[in-house]
């Protein structure tokens, strides 16, 4: 696995290296020796799957709140996505910032978001799952978001949501954490 870092700390792309033959190509997903060696703690506890109909399917900004932060990856397994992290940790040096990753099944790629961070998606074609493994369980009273078009933030989207819930198109503008 390769890990490479992004404009925001602890936000990683996650690229695999695929060992391919005539059968087609193995590669390791996820190993907690590579995580520890490159200085990351995560350890799974849960894996969610998302389904997406149609393109334009945007779901987010999401995170869990303390005392029980959600740290992830994120991976895109039929389709293609637009993939977003925010950094609402507020000593952070990139605090308000975002960074984003395009994820498809044939890059192979995908995205360690720390806990502490907002994230979301917006599909970019029909029919998108979108793996997550979870270094924390869910917790419904935790359940925290922020609006995907908050001017705080500036995200820019590649397309127009098409699909959005309406919890996540409500959301208040952003506080700054207070």
């Amino acid at each position: 696995m390769k890990f490479t870092a992004t404009a925001i700390e602890g936000v990683l792309m996650l690229e695999t290296e695929p060992i391919a033959d005539d059968r087609g190509d193995f590669a390791r997903s996820y190993c907690a020796d590579e995580f520890g060696a490159a200085g990351l703690n995560f350890d799974p506890v849960q894996m969610n799957i998302s389904r997406n109909k149609t393109r334009g399917t945007l779901r987010g900004m999401h995170y869990q709140g303390e005392p029980q932060p959600d740290p992830k990856i994120v991976r895109c397994t039929r389709g293609r996505i637009f993939d977003v992290a925010v950094d609402l940790r507020p000593g952070s040096d990139t605090f308000c910032q975002w960074v984003s990753a395009e994820l498809s099944p044939e890059e192979q790629n995908a995205l360690v978001v720390p806990a502490g961070c907002a994230h979301g998606f917006i599909t970019l074609e029909d029919d998108s799952d979108v793996q997550y493994l979870m270094g924390a369980r869910y917790v419904p009273d935790l359940a925290r978001g922020v609006r995907w078009d908050d001017p705080a933030f500036g995200i820019h989207w590649p397309v127009t949501p098409a699909t959005i819930a309406p919890r996540d198109a409500a959301y208040p503008d952003f506080d700054g954490g207070r």
